[in-house]
């Protein structure tokens, strides 16, 4: 059993600064890629928008409205993922949540989400 556990969510001014984590734990063999996606306020599930996501080798993918801004990193000691909100702004507000590919078989795990505000 893999479990996913986010932290670091909160209330924010424009133009700060948030750091985002997230642990796996329990039965892990492998860790692929991670990834945190965001779900704003009113919006479906299914329209939960990537934010970043980073390999195994590191390698990172950025969505356009956060290039510059985020940074996405990576502890595999750890089993942790990270996501630096540099100048956050209102519309980045939402619900976070952090994906991770576990295992030989790929498994796809979501964390439980944390809100990040922005406050203009």
């Amino acid at each position: 059993q893999v479990q996913l556990v986010e932290s670091g969510g909160g209330l924010v001014q424009a133009g700060g600064s948030l750091r985002l984590s997230c642990a796996a734990s329990g039965s892990i063999f492998s860790i692929g890629d991670m990834g945190w996606y965001r779900q704003a306020p009113g919006k479906q599930r299914e329209l939960r928008e990537l934010v970043a996501t980073i390999t195994s080798g590191g390698s990172s993918n950025y969505a356009d409205s956060v290039k510059g801004r985020f940074t996405i990193s990576r502890d595999n000691a750890k089993n942790t993922v990270y996501l630096q909100m540099n100048s956050p702004k209102p519309e980045d507000t939402a619900v976070y949540y952090c994906k991770v590919i576990i295992g030989p078989f790929r498994t796809t795990y979501w964390g439980q989400g944390t809100q990040v505000t922005v406050s203009s």
